[in-house]
């Protein structure tokens, strides 16, 4: 009779218990994927004025990783874009003798990174979906949609 090796068996356990709670699991180590809805909020200590975004972290499977989590080297944990040091200002930075907008600094401000980064995206998206569309004679079935670029399509009211 063939012996199961501990860590096969702590690595089954894993892949069922991150299936079961609807995560995929990625290579030899245990790496969960979210494959659901996740929940993008602001920081805590800043008062939303609008709903947090359900954003269906499965349906962008298709991408590479690297697209949004930018500083991932796919090695260690993957972390969140208000890490510190990345995207974790939580306010428009203005220049220390000015009210103007330090540009050089309004990337680390968390909601210019995730409308930039999703909304942007999608555009972008739209944009090469219209050229190929226009550049095809005839189009057979439907042509690929792409996300949100409104407020309220991402936000929806309460």
């Amino acid at each position: 009779m063939r012996s199961v090796s501990y860590v096969g068996v702590v690595l089954l356990i894993g892949i069922v218990a991150c299936a079961s709670l609807g995560i995929a699991v990625a290579g030899e180590e245990e790496m969960c994927v979210p494959l659901g809805m996740i929940e993008l909020q602001p920081p805590d200590s800043v008062e939303a004025r609008r709903v947090e975004v359900a954003f269906p972290h499965g349906s962008h499977m298709g991408l590479a990783c690297k697209n949004c989590h930018h500083t991932w080297e796919g090695a260690a944990p993957v972390t969140g874009c208000m890490t510190s040091g990345c995207h974790d200002l939580e306010s428009l930075p203005r220049k220390a003798d000015s009210h103007t907008v330090d540009k050089a600094q309004a990337f680390r401000y968390y909601k210019n990174a995730y409308h930039g980064q999703c909304i942007g995206c999608h555009k972008t998206m739209k944009i090469e979906i219209q050229e190929m569309a226009n550049t095809l004679a005839s189009i057979d079935g439907k042509l690929p949609t792409t996300g949100p670029t409104g407020c309220i399509e991402c936000h929806p009211k309460e």
